[in-house]
């Protein structure tokens, strides 16, 4: 196992030595690029703060709703331990996605560990606020752990959004 995982990274350093000899390096935000995303950005941002700091869960209305779907989802199938806390951890993932992706978007592709950082920096700072102001919030290292993982994925697909009009750029 090793030796496969030593021969793929060695396949990738030499890979990426190849494109820099050649003049391509990581793909880059071009203006457009950090216009559209800065636009995205503000919007973004207003909804985090909105929904981060909300003064109850942002889904306490929708979870009968919530439930009635488990429900029916177990009666056709559905493993057991897809419920509430499965549909919540993903719900948290997806809405970090944006935070990752908009983060390269503006700072380029070599900047993809920024976009992991803000998801980081930013669910930290809404779970402590949630567990030092709002009593009916529920702050979770979990959710920290899930924000994160969806800001990664986002700054993956902007690495590989930029790569591709970087490509079709050239070609």
């Amino acid at each position: 196992m090793r030796d496969v995982t030593s021969a793929a990274v060695r396949r990738m350093v030499a890979s990426g030595r190849a494109l820099r000899r050649r003049g391509g390096t990581s793909a880059h935000a071009t203006g457009r690029s950090r216009r559209i995303a800065g636009a995205l950005a503000v919007a973004y941002a207003v909804a985090v703060v909105l929904i981060g700091f909300w003064g109850t869960p942002v889904d306490a209305k929708a979870q009968p709703w919530i439930d009635r779907l488990i429900g029916a989802a177990h009666r056709h199938g559905a493993p057991s331990w897809f419920g509430y806390p499965m549909i919540e951890s993903l719900a948290n993932v997806a809405f970090f996605v944006p935070l990752g992706l908009l983060v390269v978007l503006l700072a380029g592709a070599r900047w993809w560990w920024a976009g992991a950082g803000a998801g980081l920096l930013v669910s930290a700072t809404i779970e402590t606020g949630q567990a030092l102001f709002l009593p009916a919030r529920f702050a979770t290292i979990d959710d920290i752990v899930a924000n994160t993982m969806g800001a990664v994925l986002g700054a993956v697909l902007g690495v590989v959004l930029l790569a591709a009009a970087a490509r079709q750029r050239r070609g």
